[in-house]
Order: structure tokens, then sequence, then C-alpha cells
């Protein structure tokens, strides 16, 4: 266990020396300010812009934003958060592989399966810092400015757009056994992601899908409920889990 914890802080110290930490803390940060602010923002700019539509044809009505808006900004802007947090982990694996660095924690006694779990253990605990902190910074605001209560379920609804999160990354660290270019992990994993949005076409399909979990955000609205997400929920976990497994065993036949 010890050396396990001690493979761990490297992990982490070597996230911190790189800058991505704060990076990611950063733009998450940025994103949770950014959602309040672009509701707050958008009246006055459709109002600043009314007199050159209006020459254009084009009537702008008032507008009215709450924290529904704000909300829904959050849920338009998480995607891009995601991607962001994937491109900058893409390459926890394959650096390693690259600099011959694993080979020394190997040699020292350290398992591949705790390698493994270490890694898959700062990968989805970041990008689980990175979710709820842009989830926590845009609530206050929608607290200050707005009210929350007009938005039903906000803890499910965000739950299961994190758990679409923690499939891609488990998805990624699979295939971080299987290719040893960070290319390859990205693209693994966008073929994998595309085609559950291309079985999202069938709907006898779609309900069973993890990208069935983006369309979280209508649980706010109550146009849905928890139960149309079961087995979407169901099959993500899984799959996570079932990569999440494979993934380990691949990587203890791995030449490094």
């Amino acid at each position: 266990m010890s050396t396990w914890m001690a493979f761990l802080k490297k992990e982490w110290i070597e996230l911190v020396r790189s800058g991505k930490f704060f990076i990611l803390i950063l733009i998450s940060s940025l994103f949770g300010i950014m959602n309040p602010a672009i509701a707050k923002l958008t009246p006055w700019l459709m109002n600043t812009m009314s007199e050159s539509l209006q020459e254009s044809g084009i009537v702008v009505a008032d507008m009215t934003v709450d924290a529904m808006t704000s909300w829904a900004q959050f849920y338009k802007n998480m995607p891009m958060a995601l991607i962001i947090v994937g491109l900058m982990l893409g390459s926890i694996f394959t650096l390693e592989y690259q600099k011959g660095t694993l080979i020394l924690a190997l040699t020292k006694g350290l398992s591949r399966r705790k390698v493994y779990g270490a890694k898959t253990l700062i990968c989805v605990g970041l990008w689980t810092l990175c979710f709820w902190l842009s989830y926590g910074i845009t609530w206050l605001y929608n607290s200050y400015y707005w009210d929350n209560g007009t938005a039903s379920s906000l803890i499910p609804s965000a739950a299961l757009f994190w758990l679409f999160g923690v499939w891609i990354f488990l998805l990624m660290i699979f295939f971080s056994t299987v290719f040893s270019e960070v290319s390859g992990v990205l693209a693994g994993t966008g073929i994998v992601l595309l085609a559950s949005y291309i079985g999202g076409i069938f709907p006898k399909v779609q309900p069973y899908l993890p990208t069935k979990l983006l369309e979280s955000q209508a649980l706010l609205t109550q146009s849905m409920e928890l139960s149309d997400f079961s087995w979407a929920m169901a099959v993500t976990i899984l799959l996570a889990v079932a990569a999440g497994i494979t993934g380990m065993v691949l990587f203890d036949k791995k030449k490094i």
C-alpha cells in the first residue's frame, strides 16, 4: 500500500508541476462563472443590438432570464469542458510509454494493476473535481441572482452527465492499454462515442445508450423523469466497469 500511495503521490506531483491541475481548475471555474454571466448579459446584448436588427427586419422581443437560462448554458458548456479535460489527460499513459518511466516503478515492486488503478483514480478524480466545481460555482451564482428552485432534479440531472464523463475516461484508460500514442487513445474513444451517437438514431436502441445521459437537462423542466434514464444508467455503468476490468487485464500483458 505504501508503494501505491507513493506512486499516486508521484502522479499528483506531476499534474501540479506540469500546470495541468491549475489550468483545469481555472478552466472549470471560468465555465462555472460564464454560465450565469452569459444568461445575465444576454438581454443587455439583445437590447444593444435591437436597433440594427430592426433595420434588417428582425424584431427583438423583451427577454426574461432566470436560473433555468443559466442551467441551460451549463449543459451547453459541459461537453466542451469534458473535451478539454480529456485532451489534457489523454496522454496519462502514453507519455509514460514514450519516456519509459513506468519501467522504473514496476521494477521497484509496484504491480501493474496498482499502476492502472492509480492512473484511473487520478483521471476520474480530476474529472469529478472539475465537473462539480463548475456546477457548484454555477449553483451559487444562480442562487444569488435568481432562484434555483425553478429547476427540478438539479443533482440527479448533473449526476447523469458526470456518469457519462466517467464512462468516457474509463474508455480512454482502456484504449491507453491498446495504443501507445495519444492519437490512438483519442481516436478509439471518439469512434466508440460516435457509434453511440449513431445508434441513437434508432428509437428502440436509444434508451439503452450512454449518450442518452446527455439529455439529462430535461429533468430540470420535468419533461423527462429519472426513470427514463434507468437503462442508459445501467448500461453505462456496465460498460464503464467492463472497460476498467478489460483494460487492467490488457495492461497486465502489455509490453512496456
